[in-house]
């Protein structure tokens, strides 16, 4: 019988995007799920949204940014599911803006939620992951968490913060019946980049045009990527690569660790070109 469909999972960002087909797939194979988002329209859709519900299927409006609120919705998951086998800290945001552009408040903004979010959901679910004969911990970093381009000074820092706290996380609980996941995706068909906080000295226009060629960019659909993170926690694997750009990214940065944005510069202006 497979891992997640006797257990019960919480899925973070689950009111669009990567989250909710995640949503879908864990229904469909039958675990019970806490779904928190901060956005409740798209929660409530996620939710209806669901075609199989053999289990319990509870939804939370949250802030991942608020530590009290993620604590509180660690206990309303305890009391309403008696325990969680599987976390995945998928809830995160973006930035638009060189680190000129962008003001002090704006990065706090993201790495509350993109990092502190991911830290508290682990801080408050651990507890019961680790009463759990197999229970599985994945945090969502991002190919800009294994590099780093202009113009994303915020997000890649928040996810790089979250790669280290995860490989370090998985190796201090390398003893236990907890396995910890990190999720690297590449371009996937999300409106997180259109939906980003554009940052007080961008231009607009210069970010609408940068959003449609970006979009014009993507690879790999929401649902493919669920199915890739799920695949990988079924086999407990320590790093989830998502589509062929973040397997060549990897490779790239493994390659010329130092130099690895004079190769990655060109590739993107040439794929860029393409898509225009």
């Amino acid at each position: 019988m497979s891992f997640l469909s006797t257990g019960v999972a919480v899925v973070t960002g689950a009111g669009s995007g990567i989250g909710r087909a995640l949503a879908r797939q864990l229904a469909a194979a039958g675990s019970a799920l806490a779904l928190a988002d901060i956005d409740e329209a798209g929660l409530l859709e996620t939710s209806q949204s669901l075609e199989k519900k053999s289990a319990l299927v509870t939804t939370h409006v949250l802030d991942v940014a608020d530590e009290e609120g993620v604590r509180s919705f660690a206990e309303d998951v305890s009391k309403r599911h008696s325990r969680v086998t599987l976390l995945i800290n998928n809830a995160g945001v973006a930035l638009e803006g060189t680190f000129e552009e962008i003001s002090l408040d704006d990065f706090r903004w993201l790495m509350n939620i993109n990092f502190w979010g991911t830290v508290y959901g682990v801080r408050y679910f651990l507890p019961m992951l680790k009463r759990e004969k197999r229970a599985h911990i994945v945090d969502i970093s991002s190919v800009f968490g294994l590099i780093a381009p202009p113009g994303q000074a915020a997000y890649s820092a928040s996810k790089f913060a979250v790669r280290g706290f995860t490989e370090c996380l998985r190796h201090e609980l390398a003893r236990t019946t907890v396995h910890v996941s990190c999720v690297h995706p590449g371009g996937i068909r999300t409106a997180i980049a259109r939906h980003a906080r554009v940052g007080a000295g961008v231009k607009k226009n210069s970010f609408e045009e940068k959003v449609v060629l970006f979009e014009k960019m993507l690879r790999t659909s929401p649902e493919e990527a669920a199915a890739r993170i799920l695949r990988g926690v079924e086999r407990s694997e320590p790093r989830i690569l998502i589509g062929s750009d973040a397997r060549q990214i990897d490779f790239v940065q493994r390659l010329r660790p130092a130099t690895y944005w004079k190769t990655m510069a060109k590739a993107f202006a040439k794929i860029a070109a393409k898509a225009k």
